[in-house]
């Protein structure tokens, strides 16, 4: 298989984001035009939210178990056991239930919607569409990209709460702590810039995720073939880009909140 010159290679990529900054811009901007289609958005929230809600819970529940498990073994080397629940929910809030809930959601929902409006556009439903006045953007990209975006911070809520009590559940029957000790310390060790963080970057993770999949579900061709590789690169991309975005966001907060 002839491999092709970097020059064309980079010329690609940048035609691509060149496309998904656009197909962005028009999504967002689309939000503020009437018709506006709430019912799809209901329904994109009742697939996203709740469909997600099981993997989400048990990600959630388990990880802040496996936490408790591993830093109550290490804080008992410095007769520190009792800060169990300040470490746990320190990494939830903070860090894992963003990044966990929102790669848990890309798997299953980017590659949903890029596999749906792929179908959609090789059996020429999205050119229907246009033939009967209808723009495909606001109806089937706009309410995706609403939904995905309330729902993942709705669930990185759950996520948040089901984690602190999986630790919970840990260091009372099988580390034998105290519970109210371990709520207690869990509660005084956050403050207002472990919340902002950990609630600011789900509304991120979540617009990645909808525009991605929605991205390469609507540039789907070649047929079926071209159905299964959009949603590939959908789960992969987005995967990729909440990993990358977290970096990012994770160093602006320590920008704005020095010493946190």
């Amino acid at each position: 298989m002839p491999i092709d010159p970097l020059d064309v290679i980079a010329k690609r990529m940048l035609l691509a984001v060149q496309d998904y900054t656009l197909f962005c811009s028009q999504a967002v901007a689309n939000l503020f035009r009437r018709p506006h289609y709430w019912s799809d958005v209901l329904a994109q929230c009742d697939l996203i939210g709740v469909g997600s809600l099981p993997i989400v819970v048990l990600t959630g529940f388990f990880t802040g178990g496996v936490l408790a498990l591993q830093s109550a073994a290490s804080l008992a080397q410095f007769g520190a056991q009792a800060y169990t629940g300040r470490f746990v929910s320190l990494s939830m809030i903070r860090e894992l239930a963003p990044v966990l809930t929102g790669l848990m959601v890309s798997g299953r929902n980017a590659s949903g919607m890029a596999s749906e409006l792929g179908s959609m556009v090789v059996t020429e439903q999205i050119d229907a569409m246009r033939a009967l006045g209808t723009d495909p953007m606001k109806k089937l990209v706009s309410p995706r990209v609403l939904a995905t975006v309330i729902m993942l911070f709705l669930l990185t809520i759950v996520s948040d709460t089901v984690g602190t009590a999986g630790g919970a559940f840990v260091s009372v029957f099988m580390s034998a702590q105290n519970g109210t000790q371990y709520f207690t310390s869990a509660y005084q060790a956050l403050v207002y810039s472990d919340i902002a963080q950990g609630l600011t970057k789900p509304l991120f993770f979540g617009f990645i995720i909808s525009t991605i999949g929605c991205f390469f579900g609507m540039k789907t061709s070649g047929g079926t073939q071209g159905v299964g590789r959009s949603t590939t690169q959908a789960v992969v991309a987005s995967s990729v880009l909440i990993i990358f975005s977290d970096f990012i966001l994770s160093r602006v907060m320590l920008w704005i909140f020095p010493g946190f």
